[in-house]
Formats: structure tokens, sequence, C-alpha cells
């Protein structure tokens, strides 16, 4: 039996709790306020706390730093509740030092599992007491509230992340929120896909180059560690990184330093390396096409973001996100639109949603878009199965051609622009353009 205290200015929630808590078999006291709550932490004997995220004299992560703070505080594993979840309350919370985060309202068994759990860590976490500024984040389903708990924590440490996940799920959003949320946020956050631009200028991208050091090379620059440096770099699909410079990047994660094309001496750097992957590294690994200690430094910390078929409960609101990015008033989505998106396979993930919302945007007459005006999901339901086996590479394409073609709209024109719009190299888009017929 332990002796749990709920802090929660909701009377009926809070006596509800009571109830569910001594079911299980433990002692209870009750708090409406944080004031109240921190006085019966002072008195010891506490085990947990369900902490609500709004109380009518102060808030709850104000209430958990103080937690952390008292002596008689330490140790004690606390559970955020909430009615407003948000992503970034939740990685606040977190980061504070939370052992869990709840939605209101909690059933029986998420209760259970929450409580049984955080009685059996004896309080650890990995929280600290540090703010940043939220980062814009959406997450509404168990799957990605999930990946917002790992980001809250992960965040609070300075170790190598490896996100992984299928193209288009928002693996570079979870590097920037994890950038955000850091230490290391008020520094730069850089990102580089290393499948857009060619192996052999690659490297100088990275660690960058003396002048001299090859043809064409005029004068010096700095690379992306550098420029990455005090803060976070992104390392983007680097399943798609050669061999040889997988040795170098190994070589930079054990020591710490880089050595630019052509020069004699290291630079040390002080850059927290985030890498992401559509593929199977542990496979690519035994295929032998991806180093094994390579992935054993790279996967210290694992995030997997699931594809959004398997998360149908964000769609909707990474709609209504998307639309308000798109158009000022946000255009509304009709009842019917709602549904159609809801039933897409979408193959191409949360990249096709945002590219369908800014279509429908742009095409739908009125202030608000229906079912008709979303071209790209007019197939409807689809076993995800089969609309990736039979059209993910058409899809794949038409997404691509799109985004080429609006980035060269946003930039009047001018390849370059695009190019950097996009995160691609500029031969690599001038390949794209000839491959889609591109003309200016």
């Amino acid at each position: 039996m332990a002796c749990v205290l709920i802090v929660d200015d909701d009377r009926s929630f809070r006596e509800s709790l009571v109830e569910t808590l001594a079911g299980l078999g433990h002692q209870t006291l009750a708090a409406e306020s944080g004031k109240q709550g921190l006085s019966l932490i002072e008195r010891g004997g506490i085990d947990a706390v369900f902490l609500d995220f709004r109380l009518p004299d102060t808030t709850g992560l104000d209430v958990l730093r103080e937690i952390k703070r008292l002596p008689a505080g330490r140790g004690i594993p606390v559970i955020m509740l909430t009615a407003y979840a948000s992503a970034d309350n939740t990685i606040e919370a977190m980061k504070l030092g939370a052992f869990d985060h709840l939605a209101k309202p909690a059933g029986r068994a998420a209760i259970e599992r929450a409580l049984v759990e955080a009685l059996r860590s004896g309080g650890l976490s990995m929280g600290v007491a540090a703010v940043a500024k939220p980062g814009e984040f959406v997450a509404r389903s168990e799957l990605m509230r999930e990946v917002v708990k790992l980001i809250g924590r992960t965040a609070a440490t300075d170790a190598t992340v490896l996100i992984t996940g299928e193209t288009g799920t928002g693996k570079e959003e979870v590097a920037r929120a994890l950038h955000q949320h850091s230490a290391r946020a008020g520094k730069p956050f850089v990102a580089i896909n290393c499948a857009a631009i060619p192996h052999d200028l690659l490297e100088s991208e990275l660690f960058g180059h003396v002048r001299g050091a090859f043809t064409g090379a005029t004068s010096t620059r700095i690379g992306m560690f550098r420029q990455a440096d005090g803060g976070s770099l992104l390392l983007d699909e680097i399943g798609e990184m050669s061999g040889d410079l997988q040795a170098k990047l190994l070589r930079v994660l054990e020591e710490g330093a880089i050595v630019p094309v052509g020069a004699e001496r290291s630079v040390s750097v002080n850059t927290r390396i985030l890498a992401a992957t559509h593929r199977n590294l542990a496979e690519e690994v035994t295929a032998g096409r991806f180093r094994e200690d390579l992935f054993y430094r790279l996967n210290v910390l694992q995030i997997h973001v699931a594809p959004l078929r398997e998360r149908r409960e964000d769609i909707a609101a990474l709609a209504e996100h998307f639309l308000a990015l798109a158009s000022d008033p946000p255009k509304a989505l009709s009842a019917a639109a709602r549904q159609k998106l809801e039933e897409h396979a979408w193959p191409g993930n949360v990249r096709e949603l945002r590219n369908v919302i800014e279509r429908a945007t742009i095409l739908a007459r009125g202030a608000r878009i229906e079912a008709d005006d979303l071209g790209f999901a007019s197939r409807g339901p689809v076993s995800a199965a089969s609309q990736t086996a039979d059209t993910l590479p058409a899809a794949l394409a038409q997404l691509e051609e799109a985004m080429i073609r609006k980035a060269l709209a946003d930039s009047g024109g001018n390849r370059a622009e695009a190019a950097r719009r996009l995160g691609i190299h500029r031969q690599l888009l001038y390949a794209k353009l000839r491959h889609y017929g591109i003309e200016l």
C-alpha cells in the first residue's frame, strides 16, 4: 500500500481518483491548490503524486519544480494530469522530472499502470529544471504522445539520438523539438539531407574545406559541423552515407573533432548529433552496407515516428495546423472533408497531408474546404499494405514534383533558392527538373 497525494482543484475528478486509488488498495491525501499540496509533501510520507497542470493559485509545472527542490520531495514520482494535453506541456513536464503525463479523463487501467510503474521506479527520472521556448508540434494520438514524452526525457540529455520512421512522418520536426527543448536551444540547429548531396561533396559540406583543397575550392568553408557548434546537427537519411564517410563520422563522434578537407589539423567541435533514417539500420549492418560500430554510436537513444496511417487521431489536428499556416484567416474543414482525410491511407505521411491541405486551400472557393477539394485524397480507404505496394512510388513522385514546383514558385524561379528551400543540392534539383520536364 502506498500513500498517494492528489493535487487537483476539480472536486469531482479528485473524488473519483481517490475512489479509484482506494479501490487499488492505496491510502490517499487530497489537495485543491498547489500551496496545500506542497504543505502536505513537506510533512513527509508521500510515495507518489498525481498533479494537475491547472491550479487556482499556480501552475502544475511550478509545483513540480518546487517538489523537486524540497528535501521531502526528492525521489517522489510525479504523474501530471491535464484536460488540455499539448506536446509542449508534456515535453516541459518530462524535462522537469515528471514520471508520466496522463490526459483527462484517465481510465482506471491507465492510472493503475502509471502508478505501478512510478512506485517501481523509485521516482527516478531524467528531468532537469530548464525551460525552453516551445516549438510547434502536433500530437493527439497515444503513439505520438509517447514520442513527445521521449522528446522531453531525451532533450534534457546531450546524448546522440537516432530518429527512425518512414519518409514524410516528421522526423525532422522531432529533431527540431529535441533541440528547441534542450539546453542548446539558443545555439544553431542545422539540418542536412545526406541523400540529397553527391557523395564527393558531402564530406566538404559536413566538415568544411580549406582554400585549394580541390578544384573549385577558391575559399575556405567551415562546414555544417562548425556551423552547428554549440547546437545540434541533424544528419537526415544517414543510411545513404557512403562507407568511407561513415568511418570519418565515427571518428568525429569518438574524438569530438573534425578534419576539414585539405587541412592538416583537426578542429574541436561541440555539436550534438541527431540522425534520422527511413531505413532499418540493423538490417543495413547485417547486409554490410552500414558500419556496425557507427550504428551503436548513433543508436544511444532511439525515437521511432509511426506512419500517419497508424495514428489517425493526429490527422485532423495536423490538417487544421496546416490550414492555419496556409491561409489567414484559416479555412475550415467540413465534416465530409475531415472524414475523407481520416479514411485515406497516406502513403506519403505527414508530408503528403501538408501538400493536400495547401492544394485544397488554393482550390477551395469559399471559407470552408469540402471533400471534393481534396483531390489527392480521392481514393478513400485503402489497406496500408496494398497502397504501399501498388502506388507508393507514384504517390511519392507526384508529391516530389509538387514540392519542387511550389519551391520554384515561392522563390520566383530562382533555382538556387528553390534548392535551399527543399534542402537539396542544386545539381540534384537540376536532375529532378529534367526528370519531370519542368522548364523555367
